[in-house]
């Protein structure tokens, strides 16, 4: 089923770009979306979705591995490729896979099929979701109502990238490089601290209190059902910029600088702020380096920087968890307290004064993204 195009999406813009931040690196590692039902999280997932580019795929591998990389293959693919075999190739749209409500460690893990390995003399592995969702977007819709042991092994593989399965002494590895997303209503439960550290950035959805705006989103979505070819037709230029924006980036992600001082501006952030641990700091970074390569900048901003920021501490407590997570202005008031010299100027003609709205309105200005709202 098609939805909105990503681009028409109205009200949703730290959403999008934490979108097209984790396409570009998908090393981040993972996004949790916060926010009531309702808001428009799932359908600009599947609508994100759409803008990836096709990937080439061992055409009868389940795990989707890259028939260029033998370093990243799963165990079967390796062992066919030392071998000399020519491993069949296809290309294919990448796409959502849904982690369901309810769903077994077995479904999602997979497991060792012990009577056909012991029948076939090798390991036969019945693959779970995240192996399907290998080089994919794996979507878990209120990960906070999976079991923690589940959600843990989830996020275990992605960090590391890999799949390791083991059964009565038999042993199967495949990759989990996947873009991970997930979503959570914190009125119907929370996710332990611990676990919500691993997830690299978070964004705050909320619904929408203006009426304009409202009306809007109201509009757009009838336009969209009456003529969905048309209407994608109507935003093609804005989905292909979208679109070309991200391959770039990804192109030229290893060559952005990332200047000594915003390294520093950030880890003295953290301290000021108590974060814990070093995780938020790397991940500040990244995100600071995918949003320069975005707007095709070679090197980092102070503005990029607290912006990875934002993300990278939304969904952390801190001082061992006896603090929330910092709000915006927190973050930038804490940025002023201690900035490296040379920047101080920098931070305090861009960053101040952010209201509810009237921030939002100088972010995008600051910001490279020009979305119609």
């Amino acid at each position: 089923m098609r939805v909105l195009p990503f681009a028409a999406f109205v009200g949703l813009d730290e959403l999008k770009k934490a979108l097209m931040v984790l396409a570009v690196d998908p090393t981040i590692g993972g996004l949790l979306i916060f926010g009531p039902k309702g808001t428009g999280k799932s359908s600009v997932v599947r609508a994100f979705a759409e803008l990836l580019p096709k990937i080439e795929v061992v055409a009868d591998c389940p795990f989707n591995c890259d028939p260029r990389d033998p370093g990243s293959m799963c165990d079967s693919c390796r062992a066919r490729y030392e071998k000399g075999e020519n491993l069949p190739v296809k290309r294919m749209k990448m796409k959502v896979v849904t982690l369901p409500i309810g769903a077994t460690e077995d479904m999602v893990l997979g497991t060792i099929n012990l009577e056909r390995t012991l029948k076939e003399g090798k390991p036969v592995f019945e693959p779970g979701l995240l192996g399907r969702a290998n080089r994919q977007i794996l979507y878990i819709d209120e990960v906070n109502l999976l079991p923690d042991h589940i959600v843990d092994s989830i996020l275990d593989a992605v960090a590391s990238g890999w799949h390791v399965v083991e059964r009565e002494g038999v042993r199967f590895r495949h990759p989990s490089k996947v873009i991970l997303i997930g979503t959570m209503n914190p009125e119907e439960g929370e996710l332990r601290p611990q676990l919500l550290d691993r997830f690299g950035i978070g964004v705050n959805v909320k619904t929408i209190d203006n009426p304009e705006l409202r009306a809007e989103i109201v509009k757009r979505n009838l336009e969209f059902e009456n003529d969905p070819e048309g209407y994608y037709e109507k935003w093609r230029s804005e989905q292909e910029e979208i679109i070309k924006r991200i391959v770039i980036a990804k192109k030229v992600l290893k060559k952005v600088k990332i200047p000594e001082n915003v390294v520093l501006s950030v880890t003295r952030t953290c301290v000021n702020l108590e974060v814990d641990g070093y995780r938020p700091d790397i991940v500040a970074i990244k995100v600071a380096r995918a949003l320069a390569a975005l707007d095709g900048r070679l090197e980092i901003s102070i503005n990029d920087a607290v912006e990875g920021l934002v993300f990278a501490l939304a969904h952390r407590t801190r001082a061992s968890g006896l603090r929330p997570p910092p709000s915006r202005e927190e973050i930038v008031g804490a940025l002023k307290k201690v900035p490296p010299p040379g920047i101080a100027g920098s931070v305090a003609k861009t960053l101040t004064k952010r209201g509810k709205r009237e921030g939002e309105k100088k972010v995008q200005k600051v910001s490279f993204f020009r979305w119609s709202v």
